[in-house]
């Protein structure tokens, strides 16, 4: 499973790239707007930084609107890839990006019936929400799996990025249920890594060392 960082933090993107298992980049109209700068600038420089795709949201909610939003955006790097949300005229305008070879990665997706129409529209990734689910009561571990099933029954080549990830055991749940991406906050992504008999252990060790120098 591929992890990509969702936030637009230039400074912690760098930092957590340079680890070698950061896949990607997920950004929002509200990441983008925490930072306080540019968001063409903000996207254009985490397409330098990261090699994998990253994902800019249009803003506009008519098909006309994100198309052409999506022409624009898709032109400031090879690796970006156009946010469009689960909506009757998102689906219009990914049918129309995806003619244009123009990648897609379809948002807000709640139900096996809004991803499979955005596979079938022509998006190269649908994102289900794992935390919102989660809120109101429904098993989000089952849509991952049920969207996968899908994928992998009829031969579909999208790929699901589970979002809303708000914890260690949202990302290890939908990587043993077969999502091919997580998209995890920085605050998240530290703890991937780390865990305090780790620190322990390391801590016992020098201790252990140093009186064996003295």
């Amino acid at each position: 499973m591929k992890y990509f960082l969702d936030t637009a933090n230039v400074d912690e993107i760098r930092r957590l790239n340079a680890l070698g298992i950061v896949d990607g980049v997920t950004t929002n109209p509200t990441i983008i707007s925490r930072e306080g700068r540019d968001f063409e600038t903000v996207i254009k420089e985490i397409c330098t930084i990261v090699n994998g795709p990253v994902s800019a949201e249009v803003t506009g909610l008519t098909r006309e609107e994100m198309i052409e939003e999506a022409r624009n955006i898709s032109k400031w790097a090879d690796n970006v890839i156009i946010k469009i949300p689960m909506t009757e005229e998102g689906l219009a305008a990914v049918n129309v990006l995806s003619k244009e070879n123009i990648k897609t990665n379809v948002t807000l997706i709640f139900t096996v019936s809004q991803g499979l129409s955005a596979i079938k529209a022509g998006a190269t990734y649908i994102s289900p929400f794992i935390g919102r689910l989660e809120d109101i009561g429904t098993d989000a571990y089952a849509l991952i799996e049920d969207l996968r099933h899908i994928i992998d029954f009829y031969g579909y080549n999208a790929e699901i990025i589970a979002a809303s990830i708000r914890g260690l055991p949202h990302v290890e749940g939908v990587a043993k249920r077969g999502a091919h991406i997580a998209t995890i906050p920085d605050t998240v992504f530290a703890k991937l890594f780390s865990h305090p008999l780790t620190d322990q252990g390391i801590a016992t060790f020098m201790k252990d060392w140093a009186a064996f120098k003295k």
